[in-house]
């Protein structure tokens, strides 16, 4: 995470998030008049590393819908810690299965129920298109390796904006799926790097807190403007 001095307050990141709404409002409507003269637009799925694709009309505004149903920086929930995950029955078993329809239509490859609107320790994740999704309740991180790698990530609570994180590149994860069962995951590359980035959501920390200082505020200032951000846009 980034020191003190170099992590804006709740407050500023709220106030950057508001300034920048109604740019980056004219910014998407000005994509989708792109989209619609038969443009296809590019999109970095949550959690990054996998390259940048292009999408169809029709995917873009599954997309579209999705986020919007997904917490967006700038709320609170974001910057708040989760509480364990107690009963395992119809009702959480409903909320996994939204989750994986957002993470689907969203093109993310992880969502953390936070990012859905609720304050439970709860992910799921499908790191490839060959993969089947997966739910984790209550995961822990029971180690990580001291090898670490940067990658891009992107986010889908802050569309538009990619930064580098340094991260472990092998990770044990427990937890437990909808039925209260125990799992055990060995993620290694992609996948630890998803995990990783997902239970970062658990306990309120964002992609903007674990990127370099000079990442963050580039990132912050193109909030403010309802622009874009990549670590490559900023040479």
């Amino acid at each position: 995470m980034a020191s003190e001095d170099e992590t804006a307050t709740l407050s500023e990141e709220a106030a950057a998030y508001a300034e920048g709404m109604e740019r980056a409002e004219e910014a998407l409507a000005a994509a989708g008049a792109e989209d619609a003269a038969g443009e296809e637009v590019e999109v970095e799925p949550e959690g990054g590393e996998e390259p940048v694709r292009r999408y169809d009309e029709e995917t873009l505004r599954r997309r579209e819908a999705a986020l919007a149903q997904i917490v967006q920086y700038g709320d609170p929930m974001l910057k708040s810690r989760s509480s364990e995950v107690t009963e395992f029955d119809q009702l959480l078993t409903n909320e996994i299965l939204r989750m994986f329809d957002l993470m689907k239509d969203g093109l993310g490859v992880g969502l953390a129920a936070p990012q859905a609107g609720k304050l439970r320790r709860l992910l799921v994740f499908q790191t490839n298109a060959d993969a089947v999704p997966q739910e984790l309740v209550n995961p822990v991180i029971e180690w990580l390796s001291d090898e670490t790698e940067v990658a891009a990530e992107g986010c889908l609570s802050i569309p538009r904006v990619i930064v580098e994180v340094d991260r472990p590149l092998y990770a044990r994860v427990r937890g437990q799926d909808r039925n209260g069962a125990e799992v055990l995951i060995e993620a290694s590359g992609h996948e630890a790097r998803v995990l990783q980035h997902e239970i970062d959501h658990l306990d309120g920390i964002l992609i903007l807190d674990r990127t370099e200082k000079k990442q963050r505020k580039s990132a912050m200032k193109a909030l403010r403007r309802g622009e874009s951000f990549s670590p490559h846009e900023d040479d």
